[in-house]
């Protein structure tokens, strides 16, 4: 099994494939230096695989590596940043504005 996690900027998102075919997806939101995850999925075919933990992990490295913040809105996002403190460094705690933007920039 071959997985592969790329940034896709045209959807705001982060894709994991599975050789070669789309198995999920974490999406995001860039404000004000940060990164805002809001959504992650993957597909029920593709479940019970551990590819979550993947895609987050993958996404926060992208993150960290282009010296961007993370607001972790997702509650996937959110618990992964809980069992992993050690990614906290690049986290920002999700706030009643940021909430407010989102609603509207994804409206």
């Amino acid at each position: 099994m071959s997985t592969v996690v790329r940034r896709n900027d045209g959807e705001s998102r982060y894709e994991i494939t599975v050789d070669g075919e789309l198995a999920g997806l974490a999406a995001f939101a860039d404000h004000d230096g940060h990164r805002i995850m809001y959504h992650t999925e993957v597909f029920d075919a593709f479940s019970g695989r551990g590819l979550s933990s993947t895609l987050v992990a993958e996404a926060l490295a992208d993150i960290r590596g282009t010296g961007t913040r993370v607001v972790p809105v997702c509650p996937l996002v959110a618990a992964y940043l809980r069992k992993h403190p050690d990614q906290n460094d690049i986290a920002d705690p999700v706030e009643p504005e940021t909430l407010h933007w989102l609603r509207s920039a994804l409206s």
